[in-house]
């Protein structure tokens, strides 16, 4: 990338496709949606007429990028829990579209969640309340690790610590849930 903002979309592309299109080819299945998603992120910022006085184009972009992503996954209809699954960049399997869809036509779907959610809400009980609570705040309610520790008064070390605990125990305590969600695939 050059070390000068990009003042036109055709430099924006230049700087950005290559690095955008392999972010979003990992976080959805098929590379059709991965291409169909970058040219819906493009379109987007073409709209733009003040592209060169956006202060943070990357950061711009991303925001753009997740959100077209979390879009095709709400347009999607559900057939089956395998073909909602897909793996993030370190191969590990991400359910929070299952989770949060609202498809209540699939029975197997609608069983899996239910059961996910005891298991879940049984597994984060089991977390101290800090744990519990930055887990919570960060995969559910979105917020970012940076909003938690200022909230929190507390280091965004302590918070990216006390995240990782709670991933590591919800792992484990849901580690045969996963393993059906591989045996399906």
């Amino acid at each position: 990338m050059s070390d000068k903002t990009p003042s036109s979309l055709s430099e924006v592309v230049k700087d950005y496709g290559s690095q955008l299109l392999r972010f979003i080819k990992g976080k959805v299945k098929k590379v059709e949606d991965a291409e169909d998603i970058l040219q819906e992120v493009w379109y987007q910022t073409s709209r733009l007429s003040n592209i060169d006085q956006l202060e943070n184009i990357s950061g711009w972009l991303y925001a753009i990028t997740r959100n077209k992503i979390t879009d095709l996954y709400r347009k999607k209809k559900t057939e089956a829990i395998e073909d909602q699954t897909y793996e993030d960049e370190d191969g590990r399997i991400q359910i929070k579209e299952i989770l949060l869809s609202d498809d209540t036509n699939d029975a197997e779907l609608k069983m899996f969640k239910e059961v996910f959610w005891e298991e879940l809400m049984r597994a984060l009980g089991e977390l101290p309340e800090k744990q519990r609570n930055t887990f919570i705040w960060h995969e559910i309610e979105e917020m970012t690790l940076q909003e938690i520790a200022n909230q929190e008064g507390e280091n965004i070390k302590t918070i990216i610590s006390r995240k990782g605990y709670a991933v590591k125990h919800l792992r484990q305590r849901l580690r045969v849930l996963y393993q059906e969600i591989e045996y399906k695939r």
